[in-house]
């Protein structure tokens, strides 16, 4: 059994094995999409497969859509050369439910998939020739929050993008000004509408890529490289929108036990490949039961009709209130506490963790006792029910590959926004009152113990990667367990970055509890697990 067009004629043979197989004329399809194609996605990674890709094959499957999906790869084209094209565009989807059921299934949905790569004399002149046609109505983007910047570090244009505003939209090598090309070529096509839809998981990912395309446009024109019309068409015309919305779905890099239950059901060829950017993908993609798309519904070309495929359209205000209802409240911060206390606790898999007690009853507590007087209700998802759905069948999964040193990574710019919200509701809320907060105080003091690189055992770990280490580390670097200090006078000027926090730990008031939270961390081994029995008993 082999992925690809001539091994899937063994129908029987992948059925009798448990795979559900697309059920429509897929040489069809694609001909239909490649002769009008709607949708065009950018980023060709394991969301996108097990997501949006998926919910197309669906409704494929239904009849409620006759053409299937555009794929373009434009950070590491290995992708599409070694993983797309060598399986026809087909890829296999392992549904990990909660109960232990394993759902497996054929993703026959992308009609054609392209590399973004200017320099490519097939694949971008067709981009240019989709973007130029009046059937499409969508491009869409999971490239990561970083994909929409243009700056480096010293607040300059990175040099490719430097280089793209000084030569034109003709062979642009940035990711933002490829695309930002094939738009232009669309406005030289006759200024046809479309929607440019991020959906990636950052807040208010429509804006991050308004402003952008925006840039490459205000810069082709101010340097005389683009049509002057070409900057009112993005900004004001109403034919290009830029739509937010929110993405919620795990999918874990494609696990090892996967690959070895595909290859017991015969199938061949699954070996991963690690491409020269280091990125990790595999003919299969491993991913959660649960997910969620709320995109605003402003698509100036019209839409498929998604909706029948569970992506729920509203307005942007209730994208919004969703994503903040996620991030702030019913799912990251969650997250974050299981990541930090993971780590120092020795656990490989976040769905253990909901075996230990004391870390059942944290996320208990900040969900259900911290965030939700707080949170605002978007009227299309329920709070109380997104965290029960959180609680008691995403995060206790225990077929979810998902581990706490993948997501504390970047930790340092997790924390402001995940509880720092509830901190500033709180102290905006005449009704509340920031001192009863126990567990977000305990978080803190977590992250600051974890930074210490050492387990609750006295045994050392690398932490995660993170863009602050190095500035954050030294704090609490000379701290070994069992020493006596003066929390306070180490940790001061740490505690009142608001950068960090969200908010001055001490204008809050809360700098004093992190600080005997965090000295109770480090009285020895074990103290962590102590302090959380302790502190939530």
């Amino acid at each position: 059994m082999k992925l690809n067009e001539n091994g899937l004629k063994e129908r029987l043979a992948w059925e009798q094995a448990g795979y559900a197989l697309p059920v429509y004329d897929r040489t069809a399809m694609m001909e239909r999409t490649k002769k009008a194609p709607y949708w065009i996605h950018f980023g060709a990674g394991n969301i996108f497969r097990a997501f949006q890709a998926n919910v197309v094959q669906e409704l494929l499957n239904q009849g409620k859509l006759d053409r299937g999906l555009v794929v373009a790869e434009g950070y590491d084209y290995e992708i599409i050369e070694k993983m797309n094209h060598p399986h026809d565009d087909y890829s296999i989807l392992v549904t990990l439910k909660s109960d232990g059921t394993v759902e497996k299934s054929v993703t026959g949905s992308i009609a054609e998939s392209l590399t973004l790569d200017s320099d490519n004399q097939t694949d971008f002149p067709r981009l240019k020739e989709i973007f130029s046609m009046d059937s499409l109505q969508m491009a869409s983007f999971t490239i990561t929050e970083k994909g929409y910047s243009l700056r480096g570090a010293d607040g300059n244009f990175t040099a490719a993008v430097a280089s793209d505003m000084e030569a034109g939209p003709d062979k642009p090598i940035s990711y933002i000004g490829k695309v930002a090309s094939l738009l232009y070529a669309r406005f030289l096509a006759g200024q046809k509408p479309i929607a440019m839809v991020s959906m990636d998981n950052c807040s208010h990912n429509g804006d991050k890529l308004y402003d952008a395309i925006s840039a490459f446009a205000d810069g082709w024109c101010k340097n005389g490289l683009a049509d002057a019309e070409f900057v009112s068409y993005i900004k004001t015309s109403g034919k290009v929108s830029f739509p937010w919305s929110m993405i919620d779905k795990i999918t874990p890099r494609p696990d090892a036990s996967i690959e070895a239950l595909l290859q017991k059901d015969g199938i061949e060829e699954l070996d991963p490949v690690i491409t020269g950017k280091n990125t990790y993908v595999a003919p299969f993609v491993n991913a959660e039961e649960c997910q969620y798309l709320v995109i605003e519904d402003d698509f100036p070309n019209g839409r498929p009709a998604l909706e029948c495929g569970g992506i729920i359209f509203t307005d942007r205000e209730t994208v919004d209130k969703v994503e903040k209802m996620k991030v702030c409240t019913c799912l990251n911060p969650l997250h974050t506490a299981l990541a930090v206390f993971g780590c120092l606790l020795g656990y490989d898999l976040i769905s253990k963790e909901m075996q230990n007690s004391s870390l059942k009853k944290l996320v208990e507590l900040i969900g259900y006792q911290e965030g939700l007087p707080v949170v605002v209700n978007p009227g299309i998802l329920n709070p109380k029910d997104f965290i029960d759905t959180v609680l008691n069948i995403r995060i206790p999964n225990p077929f979810m590959p998902d581990t706490p040193q993948r997501i504390a990574t970047d930790t340092s710019q997790k924390l402001a926004i995940r509880f720092g919200e509830t901190i500033k509701a709180y102290a905006a809320t005449p009704q509340l009152d920031v001192s009863s907060l126990k567990g977000i105080p305990l978080v803190f003091a977590g992250w600051l113990r974890y930074l210490m690189g050492i387990d609750d055992n006295g045994n050392t770990f690398t932490p995660s990667p993170d863009p602050l280490l190095a500035e954050v580390r030294p704090y609490v670097a000379d701290i070994q367990l069992g020493d006596r200090f003066d929390a306070d006078a180490l940790l001061r000027p740490l505690l009142s970055d608001a950068k960090i926090w969200g908010v001055n730990l001490y204008e809050v008031g809360m700098a004093s509890l992190v600080c005997d939270y965090f000295t109770q961390m480090t009285s020895g081994v074990g103290a962590v697990a102590k302090t959380l029995q302790e502190v939530l008993a």
